[in-house]
């Protein structure tokens, strides 16, 4: 049966999700559904608002069919790793044979393009790159106008092709330039986002609003029932049941005091050896505690910030402070050599047939836990390691929410 792939996180899952769910089914035909979906982090280095099994249910209620975690060795990385490690994934499922993404405009075949020409990074790319970076430009922003200016130069005019300041357009061309680097057979489509984008904080529409609007009206301290427009009823009856239970809602500052007590103990050869901390920003880093209005997350945020240094380049880096990812275990060549498990979050009755034509036809194991698990998975230890950090920002935590990875078995639909 016709199986199509999302690539998702759900933070939390909402109308404008469920809209994208309904209309992947309808575009490709498919029968079933299955979602690669970041688990406790997220790309842009920062916590999810619930734990990824609660997220999960939320997936499943919404109508996908098959959840599984996509390590958080790719799930916090920049776009080009983050799509690599989710569409590995998919393929390596052995069932998806198409993939359906949001984007900004709707525009495939000039997406497509683009895909086309930079997937092997062409040398004149790549010094069009160095030079804007040279310039001071935040790495995603010399990226667009790096591809920009190497189109063009190939004779394709600008006003043509899809705009790669938009965050779903970048994502779109990175999972094309991921299927294309691993030779996948996996036919891609885009729905149109539309009400309301990415980043969008005001709500413009009735029905529709993005997860960062919701979030930030959750921050607010309205009552749940403030995003009930917005959201299925299904999603608030778990919010409503996470923050019942203290599991709800986690945000960075419910790490701040570990952050803090981590970066005052540490040396800056400690810092320098942490993934992503580039250009000697160590000593930024540990220069900034002295200069902190308020020992929380935003005023070392603030104290950090430069036009160079986006929010979340910042922040994944403070997450592999938080985490200790190490620079050497997260290099391009171990992320290179893809994923090595299928971690199985959650099914419906339809997964379950999919899970069951995955164990005859999956390229890797299929892990319905981490308990016990193949020694030779490099990454599974730092999903369980982050598990159990998250776990702390949790009403009254204990061994046993810690380790959920090992005790918790998938979510049923």
């Amino acid at each position: 049966m016709r199986t199509v792939g999302l690539i998702v996180e759900y933070n939390p899952f909402h109308n404008g999700h469920l809209y994208h769910v309904q209309q992947s089914v309808k575009h490709t035909g498919a029968a079933a559904t299955v979602a690669v979906m970041s688990g406790n982090f997220l790309q842009r280095g920062e916590p999810a608002l619930l734990d990824k099994w609660a997220r999960a249910e939320m997936a499943l209620a919404g109508g996908c069919d098959l959840v599984i975690e996509l390590p958080i060795a790719y799930a916090t990385q920049p776009a080009e790793w983050f799509a690599y490690g989710a569409v590995s994934l998919l393929e390596a499922t052995g069932v998806v044979d198409t993939l359906c993404f949001g984007s900004e405009s709707g525009d495939l075949d000039g997406l497509a393009q683009i895909a086309e020409l930079l997937a092997d990074e062409p040398s004149r790319f790549r010094e069009l790159l160095r030079s804007l970076l040279l310039e001071g430009r935040s790495y995603p922003a010399a990226y667009a106008e790096a591809a920009m200016a190497y189109m063009g130069e190939q004779g394709i005019a600008r006003e043509r092709l899809p705009d790669l300041s938009s965050p779903n357009n970048t994502l779109g061309l990175h999972y094309l330039m991921a299927l294309r680097r691993i030779g996948s057979a996996i036919r891609p489509y885009t729905v149109l986002r539309e009400k309301a984008g990415y980043h969008q904080t005001d709500i413009t529409d009735c029905r529709i609003a993005s997860a960062t609007a919701i979030r930030q009206l959750l921050a607010s301290g309205d009552a749940l029932d403030a995003i009930a427009p917005y959201v299925p009823a299904s999603t608030l009856r778990i919010l409503q049941r996470e923050w019942d239970a203290g599991r709800a809602p986690v945000s960075w500052q419910s790490f701040a005091p570990q952050l803090l007590h981590t970066l005052a103990v540490s040396s800056p050869e400690r810092l320098a050896a942490l993934h992503g901390m580039t250009e000697g920003l160590e000593h930024r880093l540990l220069g900034a505690l002295p200069r902190l209005t308020d020992a929380d997350f935003e005023s070392l945020l603030a104290a950090l910030k430069t036009r160079r240094y986006t929010r979340t380049k910042l922040q994944r880096v403070l997450l592999s402070v938080l985490l200790g990812h190490a620079a050497a275990e997260l290099t391009p060549a171990r992320l290179g050599a893809g994923v090595s498990y299928v971690r199985v979050l959650g099914f419906s009755s339809a997964g379950q047939a999919l899970l069951a034509q995955m164990r005859r036809q999956a390229r890797l194991p299929i892990l319905m836990s981490a308990a016990r698990p193949p020694s030779e998975l490099p990454y599974l230890a730092l999903d369980v390691q982050a598990s159990a950090v998250y776990s702390l920002a949790q009403h009254r935590p204990n061994g046993e929410t810690m380790y959920r990875d090992y005790l918790l078995p998938p979510i049923r639909a």
